[in-house]
């Protein structure tokens, strides 16, 4: 017992996780939530210049080694690895349909001009500004999805570091179990009891990091994909009703063979409505219900931190989501930037010593 609790005692003094604060996914840029004024699509047109060019943008290249990796994650990440690749395919069909959505506004643009009438020429023009900006949502949201991701990644990156101390403590049992089997008598019996006392110690403190960051994670991480889920619909509905109003300017009156609709006459009126729009989604402000978190005593290690006079009891705190007008967030700050804090960078530390066979295990991440 006192060998135990020696063991206990010397991991939980040693801080056991080594991150590398400074080193989110380099796989998307991270600009994806910079504060933008009106329409990002800003025109009264979408339609393309006549230069006899019909260049279109060229996708985004989505580089990953994921494919190469996902044999070699430790078996406690791999169903969050796989929920990891599998949101980096969505974000993609997101950033898909987003380009598919402008090529269509142009294409809804021009097909009014070519109509040769004044109204439908006009207000389709109008309709692919918005639908373009309706795109653009979809490609920010797309964006604020890679930031979800990146939260995630601490998750398992933890969950990767927490393998080793799980897998150390199970092969000196098995070595224990099969000397008294073989060798009842083997000194070595005594040796391998007290490391595994020294094991299981390390593993009480591998195992406590694994729940703090999971919990914590968990939440900020689906906090941030909801309150983005939220904006895009809420923004979108904005564009869309605009849009809808846009619709009410078309005087679709039957007239007979021979009769002609007047002349459009409510260009400024549908200027106006580009304009409302814009206005709108400068003043739009994201309001939702705060998720509350205990964790902000959480100090080094990912264990609690000593504070004086502390009773168990802390005050909530919100997790931090800031949209794309928004300049602070609810708590006063932005805690997904560091995506390396708590195993967010690209190599994580075991969480006790290991041999040189078995740290490649340990730093096993994407």
């Amino acid at each position: 017992m006192t060998d135990w609790m020696s063991g206990l005692a010397t991991a939980l003094a040693t801080p056991v996780l080594h991150t590398s604060p400074n080193s989110p996914d380099k796989s998307r840029s991270s600009a994806s939530l910079t504060y933008r004024v009106g329409f990002r699509n800003r025109s009264l047109s979408v339609r393309s210049k006549k230069s006899g060019s019909s260049e279109k943008t060229a996708p985004k290249h989505r580089f990953t080694m994921a494919s190469l990796r996902g044999t070699q994650q430790p078996d406690l990440s791999k169903k969050l690895f796989k929920i990891i690749k599998s949101e980096n395919h969505a974000i993609g069909a997101y950033e898909a349909a987003a380009r598919e959505r402008v090529g269509i506004a142009q294409q809804l643009s021009e097909w009014g001009e070519a109509t040769e009438d004044e109204t439908i020429s006009e207000i389709s023009d109008k309709l692919g500004v918005l639908l373009a900006e309706i795109a653009e949502q979809e490609d920010l949201y797309a964006q604020a999805l890679e930031d979800y991701r990146g939260i995630l990644k601490q998750i398992r990156n933890t969950e990767s570091s927490v393998q080793p101390s799980r897998d150390h403590k199970a092969k000196v049992s098995d070595e224990i179990a099969k000397l008294k089997y073989k060798e009842p008598q083997s000194t070595k019996i005594v040796v391998l009891e007290q490391e595994l006392v020294r094991a299981e110690a390390q593993s009480l403190v591998a195992e406590a990091q694994l729940t703090n960051i999971t919990r914590q994670k968990f939440k900020e991480a689906y906090d941030h994909h909801f309150a983005a889920t939220i904006e895009r619909a809420e923004k979108q509905i904005i564009l869309a009703k605009h849009a809808r109003r846009l619709l009410n300017l078309v005087d679709d009156t039957p007239i007979v063979p021979g009769d002609v609709h007047p002349t459009f006459g409510e260009v400024e009126a549908a200027r106006q409505v580009l304009t409302d729009a814009e206005d709108d989604l400068r003043n739009y402000e994201l309001r939702v219900e705060p998720i509350q978190s205990y964790s902000g005593n959480l100090g080094v290690g990912a264990m609690p931190g000593s504070t004086a006079g502390a009773t168990g009891t802390t005050a909530p705190e919100s997790t931090a989501y800031e949209g794309t007008t928004r300049s602070e967030s609810p708590s006063g700050e932005r805690q997904y930037d560091n995506l390396g804090a708590y195993g967010g960078g690209d190599q994580v530390q075991p969480s006790y010593p290991v041999t040189e066979a078995e740290r490649p295990n340990a730093a096993n991440v994407v």
